[in-house]
């Protein structure tokens, strides 16, 4: 490429050095920093222009440039070879495979004596810098969709109490096409992020090959520029979808410039044109959002003469990955230990796995309607999720057909150390067990119930055990206050006769008459 010309400022250090002091060109390129065959060119250029030193005062430094470069003028009709299109050029760069030697050749085919490659590439690049901050970056079609959270919420009115509740605006961004998508949700947190992106690669119909997200914690568990850690979830879904994720580099705000000017838009024609629009629902928002971004979406580019759609459907679209014939379902991902009676809790219920997997630890995937149960990767269980009662879900084939390795947890184990306290704690155990389709369900509760009465005298042991049985408690939590707040006691103790209470400060029924 040719020498990257010096600033106004330098170049009339040079003319002044040499006009004025008769400084040589030897002289002038060490003091400037230049070649002496700059100088010497620049110093020419004086000369065809007839200029010397001191140069007039009204000689701004546009004139000056038009007076020693006059063949790169500014204005497009001073140029002297014919100007391709350099905005259906960089629509051109967004294709696949497509560089500038390739633009140039074909420039060159039509028009033999226009620029070299390198005026040519100077002139592309020219144009670009002129563009908006989201068309700077050369991103291939199909490659990135850029993904994040504006900083700022709209407003929603709850119609019942009149309440004004804060919704975010999530925004995701296509690299080449810049096809934007936005949408409100109530948070950030991981159902709605994950929500979002489903949302939006139903919106674009087809899925890129990269999400590039800012360091989001509902995304990224920790930020790192060599070894980022997605959320687990996060990384379920884009693998669902045959989509990377490649997490912006923290503290590098250029890695994120195409969805920042993408919010600013969204911005723009979300909250600056609803700001008079008052939404009652989070529905009725997301409707008013998805016709601001049909008309953002739909307007014509001032620079590149297309709009964003037109751009996507002719570019991008065609480059995207297909999507899978199904939503992808949410699911929440815990770890969990499995109990002696071969089941695992998931939000307060209980499901079976095989019996050889007790006191091994599993993953739980827990969806709106299923809970599925890993063990180093491989599902051994799932069952329908359980919202209501009873608690307990149990696949039969999930149950030993006999006890061998845990035989000293059965119904006979417990009622015999009940029995050391008594008749009335055998039969509250007893009554545990017999209270669920299969006593194993119970063996959670027998072992809370004896390890309450562990260090306790026989006599209230077996008190706090009468008293479940006669109101009918059967559950861990239930003996437990009984115990706690004494309930056992004043059960057995007799209420004695009423007798009058006599004291200097308590009134009687006259004195209030």
């Amino acid at each position: 490429m040719p020498t990257e010309r010096l600033s106004m400022r330098r170049i009339r250090q040079v003319l002044q050095m040499h006009f004025g002091a008769r400084t040589s060109a030897r002289v002038i390129a060490h003091e400037v920093g230049v070649g002496r065959s700059t100088v010497q060119d620049y110093v020419a250029r004086a000369n065809g222009a007839k200029l010397g030193w001191p140069l007039p005062a009204e000689l701004t430094d546009e004139r000056l440039e038009q007076l020693l470069f006059p063949a790169s003028s500014a204005t497009p009709g001073a140029r002297r070879h014919p100007e391709p299109d350099w905005a259906a050029l960089v629509r051109e760069m967004k294709r696949p495979a497509v560089s500038l030697m390739i633009l140039w050749d074909e420039y060159n085919a039509v028009h033999p004596q226009g620029y070299g490659y390198s005026r040519f590439c100077e002139l592309y690049r020219a144009f670009e810098r002129r563009l908006s901050p989201t068309m700077r970056q050369t991103h291939a079609a199909g490659q990135k969709a850029f993904v994040d959270y504006s900083g700022k919420k709209i407003p929603i009115n709850d119609p019942l109490t009149g309440e004004i509740r804060m919704a975010e605006i999530f925004v995701g961004v296509l690299g080449a096409s810049n096809l934007t998508y936005a949408e409100a949700t109530w948070t950030q947190t991981l159902p709605d992020w994950i929500g979002a992106h489903v949302r939006m690669f139903r919106f674009f119909g087809a899925t890129p090959r990269l999400l590039v997200p800012d360091n989001l914690k509902s995304g990224i568990h920790k930020a790192s520029f060599y070894d980022p850690e997605v959320n687990r979830t996060y990384g379920a879904m884009a693998a669902y979808y045959g989509v990377g994720v490649l997490p912006t580099r923290p503290r590098k705000p250029r890695d994120k410039a195409a969805v920042e000017a993408g919010v600013r838009f969204a911005q723009y024609y979300i909250l600056g044109r609803l700001r008079n629009q008052t939404f009652f629902s989070l529905t009725e928002c997301n409707a008013a959002i998805g016709a601001a971004m049909a008309a953002m979406n739909d307007r014509v580019m001032r620079r590149l003469g297309v709009s964003r759609r037109q751009l996507f459907e002719s570019v991008e679209r065609p480059e995207m990955q297909r999507l899978p014939a199904q939503d992808y379902e949410y699911a929440q991902w815990h770890l969990a230990r499995v109990g002696i009676d071969y089941h695992v809790e998931v939000e307060g219920f209980f499901y079976s796995v095989p019996h050889a997997l007790i006191r091994e630890q599993v993953d739980t995937r827990a969806t709106a309607n299923t809970i599925e149960v890993f063990h180093r990767g491989q599902r051994v269980a799932a069952h329908a999720r359980r919202y209501g009662s009873p608690r307990h879900g149990t696949d039969p084939a999930h149950m030993p057909s006999a006890h061998r390795r845990y035989a000293e947890w059965s119904p006979d184990r417990f009622a015999r150390q009940a029995r050391d306290f008594g008749p009335h704690t055998e039969a509250l155990i007893l009554a545990v067990l017999a209270r669920r389709p299969h006593p194993e369900q119970g063996f959670r509760t027998c072992i809370g119930i004896l390890r309450l009465f562990r260090g306790l005298a026989a006599d209230r042991a077996e008190a706090v055990s009468l008293r479940a049985v006669e109101i009918g408690v059967l559950s861990y939590d239930s003996v437990a206050s009984i115990l706690r707040h004494r309930l056992d006691r004043s059960a057995c103790s007799q209420p004695a006769e009423s007798t009058p209470l006599l004291h200097k400060n308590i009134r009687g029924s006259g004195y209030f008459h």
